[in-house]
């Protein structure tokens, strides 16, 4: 399934460079598939082999009104193809690939209280000066890790909170116990 997601995406990305509407797809992509996500009719009604490709392709007509032809017409060979379960991998594969394009890295930094936004705004230039590429940060709170800060950037996790450090200690102590 990865993999098909994976020469879908592509395809679309491919097609979507030649003709400068990487953005435009992006973003119509993550519309449609975020819409697919929230809503369970949609999900049933896309997925299921109980309807016919045309009644799904005539939906998907009067649903994407304005929506770019490149767009519908890969959603329709989705349809056509049954392959519309792929949309959300399709949608991840398509967003890293143009993460790679536009050298974007994303970077998430968990933090027990709110931090203010020098401070998030520093490690993210900090990450962006030391990695080549742009960043795109992300905050969030997460009262659990008790202190300190989780900093994921890309696919790698520093984590410099107390929960951690806790369980650390935690796991050298019951080591030295046996």
């Amino acid at each position: 399934m990865e993999e098909l997601a994976q020469v879908y995406a592509r395809s679309l990305f491919q097609v979507a460079r030649e003709q400068d509407k990487l953005d435009l797809l992006r973003e119509q992509l993550g519309q449609v598939a975020d819409a697919i996500a929230k809503h369970r009719e949609l999900q049933t009604f896309f997925f299921s082999p109980y309807f016919s490709t045309e009644e799904k392709q005539d939906a998907l007509e009067r649903v994407l009104d304005g929506a770019d032809p490149l767009f519908v017409n890969f959603l329709n060979l989705l349809i056509e193809k049954h392959r519309m379960p792929v949309i959300f991998r399709v949608r991840s594969q398509y967003e890293r690939l143009w993460e790679e394009e536009n050298r974007t890295l994303p970077v998430e930094i968990t933090s027990a209280v709110e931090l203010d936004s020098a401070t998030t705004d520093s490690v993210g230039r900090a990450i962006g000066e030391r990695t080549g590429r742009r960043v795109t940060l992300a905050a969030r709170v997460d009262p659990d890790i008790l202190g300190g800060i989780v900093v994921r950037v890309g696919n790698s996790i520093l984590d410099a909170s107390i929960r951690n450090r806790l369980e650390q200690l935690r796991r050298h102590v019951a080591q030295g116990a046996s």
